[in-house]
């Protein structure tokens, strides 16, 4: 499948599953409430499938998959029979509809957990965060030599590079240095400071480019070679150690890839350097453009690396558990704090990510196995939980602003201020959307 109906594909997945959890949490809380439900939709616009059940409920989903909706009873829209006014929203008391209301990010809330505790079951394949700095980017200066293995990233101890990235990610929205604990190759543990605060303003992404901390490539060693590609062809094998591309040095193998990205533009037949038993020789090879596992095509000569040192999470159901509850809490914490940090001015509105950078990591986690996939919605779904639970207008939050004010008041809130706060919440809506599209958008444009 290639990339981009990958993205489709995963995005529809990802949003339907979500959706229709969080959409089911208030209706199964109006049902439980006496509300009477009219439609239950996932997806807005015209309906691709519909079905009416015995009890008059609307089922469907609609053809754009971008949210969803229950519609209930409400005397707000039009005429209630005085049949029917036991089982309408409005005429509810004001602690059941706000149960109601919170119900959808409450279910996307136990969703994140469950999938994190299904995620930590399956395991998720990862490699331990053995790292390097390019030779005089700011971690390189902090003191970051190669072979130093992170043990902890801003007090938060870690075991995989995906760890590591998450909680530096995390100290790259602000301008505070990060400091980190590693070990060096020697055995001796050090403390270094990463100066956060001399990068440039923007996305955590550029930011980490910036910083130029990146994970230990292997050695330039050949460990298999792909039966019936150019390097076997050419007469490649398992232990030859790649010295150079076009003349052009090879010092380790990340090195070896981007000279073959680099020369293979230029023409495809590569000389390639290489040492095998102490001598030392050159093999013409000529590249192909392919693309991997979904990949985008690049140039590729069928050479597989040594791999990293793996560093699988895995554990068992009652470990499991307690770590998806500790993971939903640093999600939870470090999404509210990326909030915070943008309101004030600390961070860059463009870490936003909108629909298009969402399917590109949906992607990108499907591929990547079951238990990468589990966790992606994990985070989309407390994402969508914090998200809904903001006081805007149109949103959950906005409601339950709404309806705690009525508690207070003793009144509910006017028909004409809700009118006015439904105008200003979609323009709130649709700013932020607009702007995560355009950030989406420069991200391709960039990359």
């Amino acid at each position: 499948m290639s990339p981009f109906l990958g993205s489709v594909f995963w995005l529809l997945v990802t949003l339907g599953v979500l959706v229709t959890f969080h959409e089911f949490g208030h209706y199964w809380v109006a049902r439980r409430c006496g509300v009477r439900v009219l439609r239950f939709s996932v997806g807005f616009g015209r309906p691709l499938w519909r079905r009416v059940a015995k009890d008059g409920t609307e089922y469907q989903i609609a053809a754009i998959p971008l949210g969803g909706y229950v519609k209930m009873l409400d005397a707000r829209e039009g005429d209630v029979s005085e049949s029917e006014r036991s089982v309408e929203f409005t005429g509810k008391p004001v602690w059941q509809r706000i149960a109601i209301v919170a119900a959808g990010p409450v279910f996307n809330l136990v969703f994140t957990i469950v999938a994190f505790w299904a995620m930590y079951m399956v395991g998720r394949p990862d490699v331990a965060p053995i790292i390097t700095a390019a030779p005089g980017t700011p971690a390189a200066v902090a003191g970051i030599q190669p072979g130093d293995r992170l043990l902890a990233v801003d007090g938060t101890a870690v075991s995989t590079w995906s760890d590591a990235t998450d909680v530096l990610f995390n100290g790259l929205l602000g301008n505070e240095p990060v400091p980190v604990h590693v070990r060096g190759t020697n055995g001796t543990e050090r403390n270094v400071v990463l100066p956060v605060q001399g990068l440039a303003f923007g996305d955590a992404g550029k930011r980490f480019h910036e910083l130029g901390l990146d994970l230990q490539s292997p050695p330039a060693v050949v460990n298999e070679v792909v039966p019936g590609d150019p390097a076997a062809l050419a007469g490649l094998r398992a232990g030859d150690k790649i010295t150079s591309v076009n003349g052009e040095k090879v010092d380790d193998f990340a090195s070896f890839t981007k000279l073959v990205q680099v020369q293979a533009a230029k023409a495809p037949q590569l000389a390639i350097g290489i040492q095998r038993g102490g001598q030392a020789s050159t093999v013409a090879v000529t590249a192909r453009m392919k693309s991997e596992q979904g990949q985008p095509t690049r140039w590729l000569v069928g050479i597989a690396n040594q791999p990293l040192e793996a560093a699988t999470l895995r554990f068992g159901p009652v470990r499991a558990f307690t770590e998806s509850l500790k993971a939903t809490w640093t999600g939870t914490t470090s999404t509210l704090g990326m909030i915070g940090k943008m309101l004030s001015g600390q961070a860059s509105a463009k870490n936003i990510s909108g629909v298009i950078g969402i399917a590109q990591v949906a992607n990108s986690a499907a591929n990547q196995g079951l238990g990468w996939f589990l966790n992606f919605l994990g985070l989309v779904s407390l994402s969508l939980a914090i998200l809904n639970l903001l006081p805007i207008p149109v949103l959950d939050g906005g409601h339950l602003l709404y309806y705690l004010i009525e508690l207070i008041k003793g009144s509910p809130v006017s028909e004409r201020t809700m009118i006015a706060g439904q105008y200003v919440g979609l323009a709130l809506l649709f700013t932020l959307m607009g702007l995560a599209f355009f950030n989406d958008i420069q991200r391709m444009l960039v990359s």
